[in-house]
Formats: structure tokens, sequence, C-alpha cells
């Protein structure tokens, strides 16, 4: 007779494309996202928390996996409704938008930052959940809200660590490619223009090889699969080709303008007369050409020049819901790649114009603009920089060297935490003091407090430096030992005092 192995133990494991964050992670973000949101308050944008989830009507079909529309989201039937967690941070805007218009003031400039899910095929680096930071004006028809979006996320990039020189903004406008779409003649069929520029957005992947492959017949991938093409004429591809080799253009001058003898205030106006050019007749195109030089003019007048702000006739965005200007952030420096290669770091924000999203909801054209910041990917950005702390300190952690006298080790904590001092008590087995440090030490503390019987008797307490500690067993020589103690003994009413003197010693 088989034996009762008992109820199936549940699997300790993290789902496929989801991942935990711990302290430092946590923490290091935080204190990211505060920078940022200090830049956005100071730009006069207000915090807006949205519920994560949302119905499939309000998110729309706007995900970026347009082959699956409503796929590509985490959705639940409930009560005849289909209820799904939110993709992004601007679906959900545009909703609050149309739901509060009437209490909302015009334009509505409004910040959020949270968790967004997508139920996507996860792969390296690419996760079901993530975190998004974004900023949006609702309301505003003039290009000045656009060219103040970029500016703003300038401004951000440079306030949690990414200097100047080491990012650019690059911006395009999708009046434009709806311009060279028209000249291609299939500007009255959306769903190939749709296919197109997501083709053209993966110019940067594939290389214009690869894009004339797939704007026709298809290509192989890396891994031999075949992935089908748009369907379009020789002709009509090269007239695409043609608008995109301005991309190299826009490269060589943009490296042109990195010497001493080429005027700076001049290169995106160069830029601008090159893509007016391009777009030859087309009407909607000259709009598109029109709108980034007035953006151009208004960043320059404000400080913003090519060093961090480049028009760029490259940039597309994938989602179908951009009707203006758009742009994107790239970090400039190079990183190493997982088999040792040098690589730039590349995009961590875009955003642009979407003046029909909030439409969908109230039937009246409602204009609006906005940027989304990666959020994990900024964080690398800022790991490889390394302008991110290492670790999170942890607590002074006061040891217990009597059970009986826990209400005097409990004592020692509030003193502390009354004083903004992150404390607590050892609240393991007491028994063993080498495993209360070793407790310390993971935890990564900085300070252990320490009071046996006759401390106590003598009203004195055992402050412990454990950074110090750590420094002079790795290095130190016996003359800086006796120098640079790491560990005094002080009165018990000087425990506070000792400890921030300590502490801000190590910063």
């Amino acid at each position: 007779m088989a034996k009762n192995k008992g109820p199936r133990r549940p699997k300790a494991e993290t789902p496929k494309g989801f991942r935990d964050y711990f302290g430092a992670e946590v923490t290091a973000r935080k204190a990211m996202l505060d920078k940022i949101a200090a830049v956005y308050h100071r730009y006069g944008f207000d915090a807006l928390e949205t519920s994560g989830v949302e119905t499939v009507e309000a998110l729309g079909k706007f995900l970026p996996d347009v082959d699956r529309p409503n796929e590509g989201v985490f959705a639940w039937e409930e009560d005849g409704d289909w209820l799904a967690l939110r993709y992004d941070l601007t679906a959900p805007l545009a909703r609050v938008a149309a739901q509060y218009r009437n209490d909302l003031p015009t334009p509505y400039r409004r910040y959020a930052m949270g968790p967004v899910w997508r139920n996507e095929k996860p792969g390296p680096g690419r996760f079901r959940q993530f975190y998004q930071c974004d900023a949006d004006t609702v309301g505003a028809a003039s290009v000045a809200a656009d060219a103040e979006i970029c500016a703003m996320l300038a401004d951000a990039l440079e306030a949690v660590g990414i200097e100047r020189g080491d990012y650019v903004i690059r911006v395009n406008n999708r009046k434009v490619l709806d311009g060279v779409l028209e000249l291609m003649g299939i500007g009255d069929q959306p769903e190939l223009c749709a296919a197109v520029l997501r083709t053209i957005d993966k110019a940067d992947k594939v290389g214009l090889p690869g894009v004339a492959q797939l704007l026709q017949n298809g290509r192989k991938d890396e891994s031999g699969a075949f992935i089908d093409g748009v369907g379009l004429t020789t002709a009509q591809a090269q007239r695409c080709l043609d608008y995109l080799s301005m991309t190299s253009l826009a490269k060589s001058a943009e490296e042109i303008s990195s010497g001493e003898d080429f005027d700076r205030t001049g290169y995106n106006a160069y830029i601008i007369k090159e893509i007016r050019q391009a777009i030859n007749c087309s009407s909607i195109g000259f709009e598109g050409v029109a709108e980034l030089e007035q953006i151009a003019d208004l960043l320059n007048a404000q400080g913003y020049g090519p060093d961090r702000i480049i028009i760029d006739p490259s940039v597309v965005r994938g989602l179908g819901y951009y009707t203006g200007p758009v742009f994107e952030a790239e970090l400039t420096f190079e990183i190493t790649d997982e088999k040792g290669r040098p690589r730039q770091f590349g995009s961590v924000a875009g955003g642009g114009r979407y003046d029909d999203l909030v439409k969908r909801f109230t039937g009246q054209a409602v204009p609006a603009t906005g940027v989304s910041i990666g959020v994990d990917r900024l964080l690398a950005a800022l790991a490889a920089k390394g302008r991110l702390e290492a670790s999170a300190q942890g607590p002074v952690v006061v040891t217990v060297m009597d059970r009986e006298r826990m209400s005097d080790y409990m004592g020692m904590v509030q003193d502390l935490r009354a004083e903004g001092i992150r404390a607590e008590a050892y609240l393991g087995n007491p028994k063993n003091f080498g495993n209360q440090l070793k407790y310390a030490d993971k935890r990564q503390s900085p300070i252990a407090i320490i009071q046996g019987e006759d401390e106590a008797a003598r009203g004195v307490v055992q402050v412990k430096d454990l950074i110090l500690g750590a420094k002079i067993a790795a290095q130190a020589t016996v003359e800086e030992w006796k120098s640079q103690p790491a560990q005094v003994e002080v009165a018990r009413e000087d425990l506070v005092a000792t400890v921030r003197e300590m502490l801000g010693r190590h910063g």
C-alpha cells in the first residue's frame, strides 16, 4: 500500500516574468523617484495616484503588442465587465481627465509613479511587472507644453545623477512621419501605416538593410526565424529609406557639433532644414516641421541647446496614439554587455503628444502630451555610472545580554528612534553573543550597542563602530588601531550623542 505523502507543498519561487525587490533596491528606487518628483513639483505638476485596475474598455487597444489586442493585459471578468491591471500610466490618466473634467484645472499637469503590468513573453531584462514614472499636461494644445516636458526631462535626468554629456533627448514629430507615409502613397491605410512605423522603429536594432527587408518581403532574424514583411513595393520602401537616411546625416551633424568650430545653436536649425526638404510637398509634414521649429526655438530661449536636446528624424515611438511631437531620452555613455562587448546604454524615457486619447471618453478633442521614464532602466544606468549606493545602511542594533533587562534595551532603542536614528533591539535568541554581531553584520548595521551586567551597574554602555571595525580589521596597522578605537565606553545618557557623532563620521 502506497504511503500517503501528505499535501503537496507549493514551490517557493517567483512567478515567471516577475521579481522581488529587497531593502537596498527599494531604498535606491525611492531616493531616485523623490529627486524626480522634486523636479516635477518645481515645474508645477501635481501628484496623482490611480487605481491599479481599470476596465479593459477604458484601457483601449493601445498595447505595444498590437498583434494580440487585449491579450497583452492581465484581465478577468467580473459581473459582466472585463477588468485588467493597468499596462501603463497614460491610459488611466485619460480616464481621470474625462471623469473629473469639471473639477480639474485646465490645463491639468500631473505626475504619477507606480507599477504597471503587461502579459507579454518575459525575457532577459524584460519583466511583466515594472515601475514607470510619468509626467503629463492635459488640455494644452501649444507645443510649448511639449518643449516644457523635454526641458523637465533633462532636469530630472541631471537631478538623479546623469551628467550633461551623458544623455541626449531626441525630438521628432509624428506629423512629419505622416507626411512621409503620404508621399509613399499609403497615408489612407491606417493599419499599413502603423506597420510601417513599427518597422521604422526597429532601425536601431536591424539597421537600414534590415528595415528595407522588413518593409518589403521580410527577413530572418538572428535565431533563423523568418519575420514577415510589410509588403511595400520597392519604390515605396525606397521613399521611406530616403527619409531614414537622414538619421546618419543627423548623427554626423551631432558629431560635428561637438567640435569647436561648429555653431551649436545652429544644429537643430540645420536638421530642420533637411527634414523640410525631404518632406517635399506634404502639408501635414510641413505642419510637423513648423512645430519642431517652434520647439527648438522655445528650448533654445530657455538655455536647452543641442548639448541636451536635439531634433532627430529617426525617432518614431511605437505606440499608435501619438499625434504630434515625440521624444526619447537616450544615455550616450558606454557600458559592457554580458559578453564583455562595449555598447551604449540606450533609451531610458520616451513620450509625446496624444491629442485623441481623452476624446475616446468625451467625444471632444482634448490635447495632451507627456513622458514616461523607465524606472528600472534608469536605476541600472545610475548603477553603471556608480551613482547608486551599493547598499542601504542598516539600523543601529542594541544587543541583548540579559533577557530580564529587555525593558532597558528597548528604552535605548526608543531614545535613538526619538532622535530620528534608525534602531532596533535584537529579538532573536540572545544566548550566543557572537550570533548577535553576525546578525548586525548581515543587517549592514553601522553600530552595535552593548550593555552587560557590569556596564549597567556603572551606568555606561559600549558603542561599537562596526564600519570602522571592519576597516581596521581589513587594513589598519597596530598604531591606527590604537588611535582609532572601534569601540568606546560612554555614559548611558551620552548614548544618543555618541551614536549621532559616529554616524556623522560615516556620512
